[in-house]
């Protein structure tokens, strides 16, 4: 066992210095279909991962919006930014609260307009090392998938038609994988329905979640055949998984010049205070996949998930 955990930690460590390498390589002429004008937005963005991509994204030369529910600590993070030069902007946005939603989109129509990227890393872990409570279960399903879900659909209509596509970055997790090595539910009929993509829709999830949060209320969970271990943020990001799929079949129909590709990335398990600083990668390196899909030149890459730029299975 302690063989096998050295070989994964060697691959591992392999694989983000290539990716460490690959960043130092900049984008060509040909390949930057974005400008100074290209508009990101970065949930959750105050700090840790959604902070790094914010910066790794300004770097690259497009204006980036830093959001944050707190509004004090988002214009502090914001300000760094701008000391160092970035084109960086601060708005409050609350993905739990329609109001703050409604707020943050009249604020971009008027002030930018539209928007190209969309990032959404917003979201909350209540466990921490071995520790597996479900208490927190509908803060966690509410802010990780239908936070994540309501502030999609309010920002498609302000995603710009280009050619090159818009793309929308879900940030989720290996945790919500349906089968690997990660993977630990044993609900098989929960499985097969998620797994199903050709029948796939947002109320199958939907139900889904449902249930799961149905069975935490009657304290039959554990018996449920959902993960054991970080429960509740596991649901929660095979939720937005399958949601992503779902997303992505759809916006696939809209006509060429009006296309938005949607993904999601699992950052790997990165020392922040969602994970209690325990983690092994850097926020720098666990925000680079998320940067790069959201740069990826080939914009018809849709609905898939990757990990350290490499498409791994749902």
């Amino acid at each position: 066992m302690v063989g096998s955990k050295e070989k994964s930690k060697e691959k591992r460590d392999k694989r983000l210095q290539e990716i460490s390498l690959l960043r130092t390589i900049p984008y060509s002429d040909h390949q930057r279909w974005w400008t100074s004008e290209t508009v990101a937005v970065v949930t959750g963005a105050n700090r840790g991962i959604g902070f790094e991509m914010v910066r790794q994204l300004a770097g690259h030369g497009l204006t980036v919006i830093l959001t944050s529910r707190d509004e004090n600590v988002g214009v502090e993070a914001a300000k760094i930014l701008q000391e160092g030069g970035f084109n960086v902007d601060f708005h409050r946005l609350d993905i739990l609260d329609s109001s703050s939603i409604q707020e943050f989109c009249i604020w971009i129509k008027e002030k930018y307009g539209l928007i190209d990227v969309l990032i959404n890393n917003a979201g909350v872990n209540y466990n921490v090392g071995s520790d597996n409570s479900v208490e927190f279960s509908h803060m966690v399903i509410s802010t990780n998938y239908y936070g994540t879900k309501n502030i999609i659909k309010a920002m498609i209509p302000l995603m710009r038609h280009a050619c090159q596509g818009a793309r929308i970055v879900n940030v989720t997790s290996r945790l919500g994988r349906l089968k690997g090595r990660h993977s630990k539910l044993e609900n098989e009929a929960v499985r097969a329905k998620l797994m199903d993509v050709d029948s796939l829709t947002e109320e199958i999830v939907d139900k889904t979640v449902s249930e799961f949060l149905k069975q935490v209320e009657e304290g039959t969970w554990e018996s449920g055949g959902w993960p054991h271990s970080f429960t509740d943020y596991s649901v929660s990001k095979m939720a937005v998984n399958a949601y992503t799929r779902v997303l992505a079949k759809e916006l696939s129909e809209r006509p060429e010049g009006e296309k938005i590709y949607a993904n999601c990335f699992c950052p790997g398990w990165v020392k922040t205070a969602m994970t209690g600083y325990a983690g092994n990668i850097s926020a720098e390196d666990g925000a680079d996949t998320g940067v790069w899909l959201a740069l990826l030149p080939d914009q018809a890459i849709t609905g898939k998930f990757f990990a350290e730029r490499r498409e791994i299975n749902f």
